[in-house]
């Protein structure tokens, strides 16, 4: 894996590590419930995509992922971040989890990629990658998944996808393609949240 998807996977890891710690904390989950929490909404996504292709899981074999989510969890116990004022951390929660969002819809992609997938194979690469741990995350929890309710959550991950297909098939493989992506796709999230952005409705009424 090239430099700049080894530090987007990780971003990606340290981000959704941090997602998962404030959904722990906010339901008031012991020690160990908030790491298992925060665990497998960092893996979970990747864990699901690597079995999908039949591959061991990166983090069975890496030590970085492990590393990263243990020093972000134990930055944000020593600041005490869950204690924070509550508007600041819903804030930080959905910039958390729109980074790790869009890094793993592009290391996703990347797997897909190196794998001589098709546009489709990628966009479902770069998919699960993206979502599977949130989705994990908010099932464990009893919340609604944001892929349900946030039109603009999986879409983001499937137009990082295919931008990153179509930028690949044009030979833009340069880091600086890759974090411009990323900061694009990032910032695409950030505003459809805040601007309250969304698909059109299927209104099953429209007939009355």
């Amino acid at each position: 894996m090239l430099p700049e998807f080894t530090w987007l996977y990780l971003i990606g890891t340290a981000s959704f590590t941090v997602s998962g710690y404030l959904i722990g904390a906010q339901k008031r989950f012991d020690v160990l419930g908030v790491v298992i929490l925060a665990l497998l909404t960092a893996i979970g996504g990747g864990m699901i995509r690597d079995v999908l292709v039949n591959q061991v899981p990166r983090v069975f074999v890496d030590h970085g992922p492990f590393w990263t989510i243990f020093l972000t969890l134990l930055v944000a116990w020593v600041i005490k971040l869950h204690q924070r004022n509550r508007g600041m951390l819903r804030k930080l929660f959905i910039v958390a989890d729109s980074i790790g969002l869009v890094a793993f819809s592009i290391a996703g992609a990347q797997v897909a990629m190196s794998m001589d997938l098709n546009l489709f194979g990628v966009c479902v690469l770069a998919f699960v990658t993206a979502v599977g741990g949130g989705l994990v995350r908010d099932m464990m929890v009893n919340d609604v998944p944001f892929i349900l309710h946030e039109d603009f959550y999986g879409t983001v991950a499937i137009v990082v996808a295919v931008l990153f297909y179509f930028a690949q098939q044009l030979g833009l493989t340069a880091a600086v393609w890759v974090w411009g992506l990323f900061i694009v796709g990032l910032l695409l999230r950030l505003v459809a949240h805040w601007r309250d952005l969304s698909l059109p409705k299927v209104d099953a009424n429209a007939a009355d």
